[in-house]
């Protein structure tokens, strides 16, 4: 046993310290995590809602500065410009145009509660799903508005019932006398 221990222990010592340096990195503390709010200022696992700071006017968070034609805030940089070449090239392979259904491709999102029977929660509704423009919702083809109809929860039937689609048509258009004469008042 001493002459096996004499020939293999530079061997051992390895595999030894191979097993405290993987036990240190799968056991080890874990990080701190980071919960975002829907406040602008991320909330930690220490922190109480007293002692977040709060966002005054001069810390809000900054418009959208430099190359961005549309004001939408994207395509600002080289890989977002390789995000985009990629997902038209994976649409074009697998026939559908994915790059101009991004959220935000179009540029600044539209207020969609200006549409009637769309309020704070379904705006949010569409916006979580990608629908921020009046272009993108008039653009729904109607398998489109049948599935996102049916994942509206208790919103259910409301595009339909409301003809949010038309609505959107018109306002994507700028046609805003046409709007009120068919829907009334903006």
């Amino acid at each position: 046993m001493s002459e096996l221990w004499n020939a293999y222990w530079p061997m051992i010592l390895i595999a030894v310290a191979i097993g405290l340096i993987t036990g240190l990195i799968v056991f080890r503390k874990p990080k701190q995590r980071v919960t975002l709010s829907k406040t602008e200022t991320p909330v930690r696992p220490h922190m109480t809602a007293s002692a977040a700071p709060k966002l005054t006017e001069e810390r809000a968070v900054p418009t959208p500065v430099s190359r961005d034609r549309d004001g939408g805030g994207e395509g600002n940089g080289l890989g977002d410009e390789i995000a985009a070449a990629a997902s038209d090239l994976v649409g074009a392979g697998i026939g559908a145009d994915v790059h101009s259904h991004l959220p935000g491709s179009a540029g600044v999102p539209d207020n969609l509660q200006r549409m009637k029977g769309v309020g704070p929660k379904l705006a949010g509704m569409l916006a979580e799903r990608g629908l921020t423009r009046f272009e993108r919702i008039a653009e729904l083809s109607p398998a489109e508005v049948t599935a996102l109809d049916a994942d509206l929860g208790a919103f259910k039937g409301r595009l339909v019932r409301d003809r949010v689609i038309e609505q959107a048509r018109y306002l994507a258009r700028g046609d805003e006398a046409g709007y009120e004469r068919e829907f009334g008042k903006l």
